[in-house]
């Protein structure tokens, strides 16, 4: 009976361990407030993992109406841990924006890192939340 039951815990543990690296697949959005006191915007991540590592992209409205679309790059995932980086170029400028979180059921609390207009590091905290679209 011990055995069983010692067999089963660890069989659910796995599987739990399993869903939860698998729970950042999706998309996720949030609200950026707008220049100057503007409408906020809503942003969409979508996100793709494959053990470690995570893969998709930052979606936003741009000026004339067309979603703007960055791939992320050296994305991982470790536990509720998720890391990326985005690049946008503007003219000869390429501008680095880091994203590091934890998720938590169908939250992720970010830290995100870009260029402030001076050149040095601003970071903001954002909750981006699971989309059921």
């Amino acid at each position: 009976m011990t055995k069983k039951l010692l067999f089963v815990t660890t069989i659910l543990f796995i599987a739990a361990f399993a869903l939860m690296a698998a729970g950042v697949d999706g998309k996720w959005t949030y609200e950026q407030p707008g220049r100057q006191g503007g409408n906020p915007t809503t942003v969409t991540i979508t996100l793709k993992s494959d053990g470690g590592s995570l893969t998709g992209n930052v979606s936003r409205p741009g000026r004339d109406g067309n979603a703007m679309e960055t791939q992320i790059s050296e994305g991982k995932v470790d536990g509720n841990n998720v890391s990326f980086t985005t690049k946008n170029t503007m003219g000869d400028r390429e501008f680095v924006t880091k994203y590091e979180g934890t998720m938590s059921g169908d939250e992720i609390k970010f830290k995100v890192t870009r260029p402030g207009r001076d050149g040095s590091p601003m970071t903001n905290e954002i909750t981006a939340k699971r989309s059921t679209t």
